[in-house]
């Protein structure tokens, strides 16, 4: 096991929520962050019911991805000195568990919604802490008032 806080990021607010709290955590303990953004290759169905792979240059997926990484890193805000390891890799929930195996924690956010909904957790969320062989964090954005 490491000193590293493996932290799923996709750019949403989840995420970025999950990365600050990440990121207060190593400040007090001296881990690294390990931010990682896992994306998967779009795949759509015609009417027959195949699976059509696009041609699209995969490169523009992996910018992408690298693009949302950086500005959930810089909407943390971070506190000085945390070390931030970033990763872009294809792949599904069991990558992201696959790159957190030897980690000391993996955090991610949960699902957003309001109403009825926001009492779920996440299909992401609610994989990782069914199947993560560390602890899991599920951090829940917190909800400013608006007084």
């Amino acid at each position: 096991m490491s000193d590293e806080v493996v932290v799923g990021v996709d750019g949403s607010a989840n995420s970025v929520g999950a990365l600050r709290w990440a990121g207060a955590y190593a400040s007090r303990t001296g881990s690294t962050v390990r931010a990682i953004n896992v994306w998967e290759y779009p795949m759509v169905g015609d009417v027959s019911g195949m699976v059509v792979v696009p041609l699209a240059d995969r490169s523009a997926f992996v910018e992408a991805a690298g693009a949302t990484l950086e500005s959930a890193i810089a909407a943390a805000e971070l506190p000085a000195g945390v070390v931030v390891e970033r990763e872009v890799v294809e792949g599904a929930a069991s990558t992201l568990l696959e790159r957190a195996k030897d980690a000391s924690l993996l955090v991610v956010g949960r699902r957003g919604h309001s109403g009825v909904i926001g009492l779920l957790t996440g299909s992401m969320a609610t994989y990782c802490a069914n199947h993560a062989a560390v602890p899991v964090v599920v951090v829940p954005v917190v909800h400013e008032s608006k007084e």
